[in-house]
């Protein structure tokens, strides 16, 4: 490096350019024109070099203030002042460098560690550009000035691209703001008209953009567009409601109910308590439209009376209920009766599991109403043919509701049912109600087999005897039992006598204990007539497939009804 602390002669030429060295003869001082005690007549000639010591240049201070203003510029001018190319060189290389890593502008800004090089290599430059200039003149007494003013306007330039710079800057990081906040309705209109549960995800992520750009950048053009997309936002989760697709819009609703727990209130503004008027009518909407069917409604009304006991919603919910109650009373009249009792079933489970004690009294309404639907619907059953379902109907009604005035009656629809699934024309009709007048005749049903029986009758009258095994009586050949059976002298055999008025009766004669498993019922029918008395003898009988009177399983019953003096039949 070239050598920085010479120094001028006192009162050499400067001509602008700086020292010129004109005046020195290149050999240094001869001392001739000293003679020790003064000068002799001649001038002496100057030094060929300034002297190694002494005092800096004339305004030399001046000179390094403008030499560092002018390097704090940044563009080198300080070395260019003062002819040190290569350093110019090294300051417009970081500046380069500078601009490379800042441009185009970045949200971001420039890396910290570019910026606190850069900063460092101009404050070295400006130190070094004015240590040079404190040992350099500039060959005249303006130019330092005009050096300290042109770095102090020129300090204007990085100041000015600093700002333009950070202007940029403020502009990239709001357009990336704005991306985000595009990319969050983006998310929105994907997941609106999908199903809630399905994109709920998506939902999120999106209020978490919005959230971030509300809280987190407050003073951005995307956060004051942020209120617009939250109103969005609810639209798009709520569209269920506004379609009134209430049970659709519950759970829509309940999540943007919570919102506030999670996003700042001044954000939400209104729409923080938005959801609740919504949420409520969609509690009950979808609660009432469930009521006696799958679920009941249940659980949409007892979260509408929870959690919002004093709206106009929860206080429809009693009123609903009766209302629903009475139709399905009046419709167990109807050409459906089974079908109300359930739904009745159904509104008394529903009001007994609610809240409010106003509504769980309607459970009472609703029984009673069941009561009548159960006699009901199986006499629905019995006239539709359904003989099966109308017995265990109304065998249950009579087993649950024995206090009812109506019990006799099931329980002979029951018989009659059970009768007209083996033998239909005795499904024809309902069994009478009241029990007919005039004269009756005798039936004696005798039993000749080795097992009970139960015989059930319907016609005027309907019932059931049950008839005890026949103690050391057998089951006969197919060609014995009609000659044999009940005849047998000196035996006793188990008899039933039954006082029958006149009409078409239909009996059902079911084995009991003591017989086989393949022992059939049987059912039979006759008509009876006044003057007349009937008798009957039950037995069973083996029958080979080859006709060898061999034992046969099943073993069939095989009862006879006869009228008096006519002979028995079977």
């Amino acid at each position: 490096m070239e050598s920085d602390d010479r120094y001028g002669a006192a009162g050499q030429r400067d001509d602008g350019a700086g020292f010129d060295g004109a005046g020195f003869d290149g050999a240094g001082f001869d001392g001739a024109g000293f003679d020790g005690a003064g000068f002799g007549g001649a001038v002496p000639p100057p030094p060929s070099r300034a002297p190694d010591v002494g005092p800096p240049p004339p305004g030399a201070p001046l000179r390094a203030v403008g030499a560092a203003l002018l390097n704090l510029t940044g563009l080198g001018l300080g070395y260019a002042l003062l002819g040190r190319w290569a350093r110019a060189a090294v300051c417009w290389a970081a500046t380069a460098v500078l601009l490379w890593a800042a441009l185009p502008a970045d949200p971001d800004g420039v890396p910290g560690g570019v910026l606190v090089g850069y900063l460092l290599v101009l404050v070295l430059a400006a130190a070094d550009a004015a240590r040079i200039a404190r040992r350099s003149a500039l060959g005249g007494a303006w130019r330092p000035v005009l050096a300290v003013g042109l770095g102090v306007v020129l300090l204007a330039v990085p100041a000015g691209g600093a700002a333009v710079y950070g202007s940029a800057r403020d502009e990239a990081r709001e357009q990336m703001l704005l991306d985000r906040l595009a990319a969050g309705d983006e998310r929105v209109r994907a997941a609106s008209g999908q199903p809630f549960g399905s994109v709920k995800s998506e939902y999120a992520g999106a209020l978490d953009v919005y959230r971030a750009l509300g809280e987190d950048h407050p003073g951005s053009r995307a956060a004051k567009l942020v209120p617009d997309r939250l109103k969005t936002y609810y639209d798009a989760v709520s569209a269920p409601y506004a379609e009134k697709r209430h049970c659709e819009a519950v759970a829509p609703l309940t999540y943007l109910r919570t919102l506030p727990d999670s996003v700042d209130g001044k954000l939400l503004g209104a729409l923080a308590a938005w959801p609740d008027e919504p949420l409520a009518t969609s509690l009950y909407g979808c609660g009432v439209s469930r009521l006696g069917g799958p679920g009941g409604g249940g659980t949409e009304l007892g979260e509408l009376l929870r959690t919002f006991p004093d709206s106009a919603s929860a206080q429809q919910v009693g009123p609903a209920i009766g209302k629903r109650i009475k139709d399905q009373v009046a419709a167990l009249k109807g050409a459906e009766p089974c079908a109300a009792t359930e739904v009745l079933r159904g509104l008394g489970a529903t009001a007994s599991e609610l809240p409010a004690e106003g509504v769980k009294a309607l459970r009472a309404d609703a029984d009673r109403g069941v009561v009548d639907g159960v006699y009901a619907c199986g006499v629905d059953q019995f006239e539709d043919g359904k003989f099966g379902d109308a017995r265990t109907t109304l065998t249950d009604f009579a087993r649950t509701y024995k206090s009812d005035g109506r019990v006799r009656q099931a329980r002979n629809i029951a018989i009659a049912a059970e009768i007209a699934d083996d033998r239909p024309a005795a499904g024809k009709r309902l069994p009478p109600s009241k029990r007919p007048g005039g004269s009756r005749m005798e039936l004696v049903i005798s039993n000749d087999a080795p097992n009970a029986v139960e015989v059930l009758y319907t016609g005027p009258v309907t019932g059931t005897v049950t008839l005890k095994a026949c103690g050391g009586c057998e089951r006969y050949s197919a060609s014995a039992g009609a000659r044999q059976a009940c005849k047998a002298s000196g035996r006793s055999y188990p008899k039933a006598r039954l006082r029958l008025p006149s009409g078409e009766y239909h009996f059902l004669y079911k084995h009991g204990t003591g017989a086989t498993a393949g022992v059939d019922s049987y059912s039979s029918g006759t008509k009876v007539q006044p003057g007349y008395t009937y008798t009957s003898c039950t037995y069973v009988i083996e029958r080979n497939p080859f006709g060898l009177d061999l034992p046969l399983i099943p073993d069939p019953v095989k009862p006879v009804l006869s009228p008096w003096g006519a002979g028995s039949y079977r």
